[in-house]
Order: C-alpha cells, then sequence, then structure tokens
C-alpha cells in the first residue's frame, strides 16, 4: 500500500485512543472481492480478482452540550486485491469524508466530500450497487456524468417530515483543493455545481426525486460544457419476499452538438428472497442516447446467499448490448480492478459480457 495512505491510516487508528475519551469512535470496513470473467465482445476475455469498492472508515460522534450531534468521518478505498489502489495512490479519504452538526429539531449540516443528494437517490433500485451490473456503468456513461462524489460541498438535509420525507440540498464550490486561476491572475469562474433531492422513505415505499447541475467548469470531465440531470426513482415492497424499482434519468448539455449527446436512461430492478437468507435480483436498463445508433441496454441476473450478518456470497452475469456507435460494458463503475491493462468499455458496436463469483464481508 502506499506509504501516504499508511502513514494516514495508522495516524487515525492511534487518534481513536484519543478521541475515544470525548466520543464514540468507530472503525468500521467491508472486503468485496470477486473472480470475474470480462469479455468486450472482441479481443479482451480474461478472468481477474477484482476488489469491488471495498474500504475502511473511521466514525466518530459526540453529543454536546445543547442537545446537538457533531459528527465525522474518514472513508478510504481499499484495494484488496492487490493492496494498493493505483487511480489514488497519493490520495487518502477518497470516499466519503466529511464533518457537521445535527439536531432532531433542525435537521444536518456537513461539510466535505461525499454522496451528494442526487447519487443517493438512486438508492430505490441500487440493487446491483459495486457488483458487475452496476446501473451506473449507463447512467454515468461519458462526460454525463451525475453520480459523483464532488469536492467542498456544502450539505443540508431536513429533518424527516409528513411521516417519512427528508429534503436534502447541496453546492459544490470547486475541485482540487484550491479555487483554479486563468494565466492573468483571474478567477475561473462557473465552477460550481448544485444538486437538490427529496425523499421519502415509509412503510414498503422508498421513493426519491432529484436534480443536479455542473456550471461549464465544475468538472475535469471532457468536454467542459454546463449540464444538469433530472432523475425519478422509486421502489415497492410488494410483499416481504419480493421488492420491485424503477428508474428514469434524463441528462443533458446546455449546448447540444454532435459530441454532446443527451441522454435518457429508464429501467426496472427488483430482488426477490427464497428465504431470510437467499435472494434472486435482476435488472434491466435502456440508455437511449440523441445520436445515431448510439444506444445501450444493459441485463444482470445475480443470486446472493447470506452465511450470516455480516458475510455473503454471491455470483453475477450481466451484458450490455451497443448499437453500433455504443460501446458500454458492465464492468466500469463501482469497482476496481486488479488488472491494469484491462479496458474499462466494450469494443465499439460489440456486446460486453460480466461473469462474478465473490463474497463480502462487512466489519
Amino acid at each position: 500500500m502506499n506509504k501516504t495512505v499508511c502513514v494516514f491510516t495508522i495516524g487515525a487508528i492511534c487518534m481513536t485512543s484519543v478521541l475515544s475519551h470525548a466520543a464514540d469512535v468507530k472503525i468500521y470496513g467491508r472486503a468485496n472481492i470477486s473472480l470475474d470473467y470480462l469479455d468486450d465482445g472482441k479481443d479482451y476475455n480474461v478472468f481477474t480478482v477484482t476488489s469491488d469498492a471495498s474500504r475502511i472508515g473511521f466514525k466518530v460522534d459526540h453529543k454536546l452540550e445543547n442537545g446537538m450531534t457533531a459528527f465525522a468521518q474518514i472513508e478510504q478505498e481499499i484495494n484488496f486485491a492487490t493492496g494498493t489502489n493505483d487511480a489514488k495512490a497519493n490520495t487518502f479519504a477518497t470516499r466519503d469524508t466529511f464533518a457537521g452538526i445535527s439536531s432532531e429539531q433542525y435537521g444536518q449540516l456537513r461539510v466535505g466530500r461525499f454522496d451528494g443528494p442526487f447519487k443517493i437517490a438512486r438508492s430505490p433500485v441500487n440493487f446491483f450497487g459495486d457488483m458487475v451490473g452496476d446501473m451506473r456503468n449507463l447512467t454515468r456513461a461519458g462526460s454525463l456524468r451525475f453520480d459523483e462524489r464532488n469536492d467542498n460541498t456544502v450539505e443540508y438535509k431536513s429533518p424527516k417530515f409528513g411521516g417519512g420525507f427528508n429534503v436534502l440540498a447541496g453546492i459544490s464550490m470547486q475541485n482540487g483543493v484550491q479555487v483554479a486561476q486563468q494565466p492573468n491572475g483571474d478567477e475561473v469562474s462557473d465552477t460550481k455545481a448544485y444538486d437538490a433531492a427529496i425523499t421519502y422513505k415509509k412503510d414498503r415505499y422508498d421513493l426519491a426525486a432529484a436534480y443536479q447541475k455542473f456550471e461549464e467548469n465544475a468538472s475535469n470531465s471532457s468536454p467542459t460544457t454546463a449540464r444538469d440531470s433530472y432523475r425519478v426513482a422509486g421502489a415497492y415492497k410488494i410483499t416481504d419476499a419480493l421488492n420491485l424499482g424503477a428508474l428514469y434519468q434524463y441528462s443533458q448539455y446546455d449546448e447540444n452538438t454532435a459530441s454532446n449527446a443527451d441522454a435518457q436512461i429508464f429501467g426496472l430492478a427488483g430482488e426477490y428472497k427464497f428465504t431470510p437468507k437467499t435472494l434472486l435480483r435482476g435488472e434491466y436498463f435502456y440508455r437511449d442516447v440523441d445520436a445515431e445508433d448510439s444506444n445501450s441496454s444493459m441485463i444482470a441476473l445475480g443470486l446472493e446467499h447470506k452465511l450470516d450478518p455480516q458475510f455473503r456470497v454471491y455470483g453475477n452475469v450481466a451484458t450490455v448490448l451497443n448499437d453500433e456507435n455504443a460501446n458500454l460494458a458492465p464492468w466500469r463503475e463501482g469497482r476496481a480492478n486488479a488488472n491494469a491493462a484491462s479496458p474499462v468499455l466494450a469494443a465499439m458496436g460489440e456486446n460486453a459480457t460480466a461473469l462474478s463469483l465473490g463474497f463480502r464481508y462487512d466489519f
């Protein structure tokens, strides 16, 4: 593991003994490891070991004298397949990392880098999260990327009202550690991102609607063009065993050109529990692009069995069917492929397939 990550990790562990005198500190993590077969539809077809968004984290919260709660979290992605994460080798706290304050009466305010309201709004149908078939392989394709953790974010979450509603709103100031400047020294403008969501979760219902907007220079996506997106997702537990959900997302550029094509994504997903510990999951999502022969559809099936609440084994198969000018694959998002030479996309116009056998241990 990179020396920087090691130093920070050891430091964070040591700090828990100090913080424990004033706060409730928790060390947690996830080892999510799979053996995958990936086929891009042409020349690439291999077996590989993958660490699927595995992580380690530190949580702390502290009751204040006025009844409010101060809290913080540091979370780092870990690659159990190689012991490193090459894409983030010189960074720490690559996942949800924040600090804030909350109360039952006024809600929650937090600052940092974390899953924002728009990203959270996919939760009702996120049955293949961090596995092959992750829905983000379609919803976060190309430069229409909205399922992101944005830097320098301030977010407010309301108290629960109306029986199960929450409102969330966030603003990201800019990427990186400082405000970017032009060659003449002027501040680069249009660097903010905004998002908001309303969620409802009660009884058998899990619903969310969200909106996000990126200003022209708000991210490193290429081309850097202002863009926004709408998302609606919901799930309903028909029975204690059967949960079905649906999602619709429309993403658009402010300036629509041949290289900047708007897209809408819609589909269905669900889970069925054969027993309290064994379930079957499935999904179908379609990406309709405002460009000729550029659409894709993704189909996935999975089987999971919990040996106990903290340890589960699973098997998944997922495929993306691409039009002539599309090249999406079902394995790019939510995972850390141990083989650095692995393509993140399918061959153009070909169908890509992934098979996965893995286990997940939450601690």
